[in-house]
């Protein structure tokens, strides 16, 4: 066969196999009289993944072009023209012509690697099980009576736990608010997914940090937004910045992670958080704070979050208990102008009726609890010594290989690497030797980095992950 895919094309390999075949079968490339070749063997002269073959007769049989018959193979459709045969959707066209972008590439292989029982995971932005406040969730339900309606709760979510995380708020973050303030939302996930649904349209220009966690959400592209980038460095992004941003493209929203920044680690200076505040006030531009972290804070020192110093109500705050007590409780909410959280609520109300009664319910058993502050005094021992033992490895392993900067609080490390690497190929040889980590491009527009993990793994995998990952560089230089 001397056809071959174009990879350089913008179009899927599968779709030009689709359309190369169909054209063969009108040209008589393809008689009607034989059968196509097997998935294997077609794979195989072209130097593609069998799944991409796959893939392609898939489009063709629903297209009614071809006919596959177990034992059989696959054939051209006596019935050609489809006078009379059943049709079956395409769904490849289906999947890709929807408006709701699949995930970056980079994160489904990652999220796809980190399934095996075996990888070493230093990705994944969520807490180990041994970190969860497993013992003490049990023992808290097994010896309370569930309280809550099992009919749809309030709009907001319920009441008794928006008022508990109100007083938690206010203890642990210095923010004022009321119960009426709060949207309870399944994680932060679904705070920026309503936040970026309704309160933007297409074309209307939002603010993202540079690298930023935020960066491979495809929500945005999703809801049509622009998004321009905001460069985070070691003592955070500079305000200023903004205001330079924002006379060139009139950005409508801005999206900050000022604290323990996913991915860098880094705390923007109070001296910035309140020029942050000045700038909003005087362009009337909202703040999205996204503050996973602010409460992670090695030193015990409480960390300002932009809400507390928000007098006005320009700033929307996120939060939740996914990186403090466990993901799977998917407990999250938003605090913001009650006439915006009525309007979230409205939409969260037409995606899912609500949020779920008993992990409401156990998410304000454990937040009333004084087991709450102990498992937060446990937690924040074992991150510290956690990302310890990941800075002595990396000075281990990889000395001056690599430069990064010891977080503080939070749950990541980034990691500058001192020479050019192919990226795609570093992860490819890392999954191989059994470690997966986030590359930098994936986070934003630099190459040349990587997210290390510290809340996944214990000490042990942790040193020998990155031991992996400085086996996986040293393949580069072959």
């Amino acid at each position: 066969m001397d056809w071959k895919p174009d990879r350089n094309a913008n179009k899927a390999l599968y779709k030009q196999l689709a359309e190369y075949i169909e054209n063969g079968i009108a040209d008589g490339t393809f008689p009607a009289d034989k059968p196509l070749p097997s998935e294997r063997k077609m794979a195989k002269e072209l130097g593609v993944n069998r799944s991409t073959v796959v893939s392609a007769y898939d489009e063709l049989e629903a297209d009614g072009l071809i006919v596959r018959t177990r034992g059989s193979g696959t054939t051209i459709s006596q019935d050609i023209w489809g006078m009379s045969k059943k049709r079956v959707p395409s769904w490849n066209r289906y999947i890709e012509s929807g408006s709701f972008l699949p995930n970056h590439p980079v994160v489904q292989r990652i999220r796809k690697e980190a399934e095996e029982i075996d990888m070493i995971n230093l990705a994944s932005g969520e807490l180990s099980p041994d970190l969860f406040p497993s013992k003490v969730l049990r023992k808290l339900t097994s010896t309370r009576s569930f309280i809550g309606n099992l009919g749809h709760d309030h709009p907001l979510g319920n009441e008794i736990l928006r008022r508990t995380i109100k007083e938690h708020v206010k203890d642990y973050r210095d923010i004022e608010t009321n119960p009426e303030s709060i949207l309870i939302t399944s994680g932060a996930q679904q705070a920026l997914h309503l936040i970026v649904q309704c309160l933007l349209k297409p074309g209307d220009a939002v603010v993202l940090e540079d690298p930023s966690y935020h960066y491979n959400l495809q929500i945005f592209k999703s809801a049509g937004v622009n998004t321009y980038l905001l460069t985070v460095e070691k003592d955070g992004m500079d305000p200023e910045e903004l205001v330079r941003l924002y006379k060139k493209h009139r950005v409508k929203m801005i999206f900050l992670n000022p604290a323990f920044q996913n991915p860098t680690g880094v705390s923007v200076s109070d001296r910035h958080k309140q020029r942050i505040i000045e700038i909003s006030l005087e362009l009337g531009i909202p703040i999205v704070e996204d503050d996973p972290y602010s409460i992670t804070s090695f030193s015990g020192k409480k960390i300002s979050t932009l809400k507390s110093m928000d007098e006005t109500g320009n700033v929307l705050y996120i939060s939740s208990l996914s990186k403090i007590v466990a993901a799977g409780l998917r407990i999250g909410w938003i605090i913001g102008p009650r006439a915006v959280i009525e309007r979230l609520a409205d939409a969260k109300q037409q995606v899912d009726f609500g949020h779920a009664s008993f992990s409401q319910w156990v998410a304000n058993e454990f937040l009333e609890s004084k087991e709450f502050h102990l498992h937060l005094t446990r937690l924040l021992k074992n991150l510290e010594s956690r990302r310890n033992m990941m800075i002595r490895s990396l000075q281990s392993y990889l000395r001056d290989q690599v430069e990064f900067n010891s977080p503080q609080g939070g749950i990541h490390l980034w990691c500058k690497l001192n020479r050019n690497v192919n990226e795609t190929k570093l992860l490819e040889d890392a999954i191989r030797e059994g470690v997966i980590f986030v590359p930098g491009s994936s986070m934003g527009s630099r190459e040349g980095y990587v997210r290390f993990t510290y809340a996944r793994e214990n000490e042990e995998r942790i040193d020998l992950g990155i031991s992996r990952f400085a086996e996986s560089l040293r393949m580069q230089e072959k």
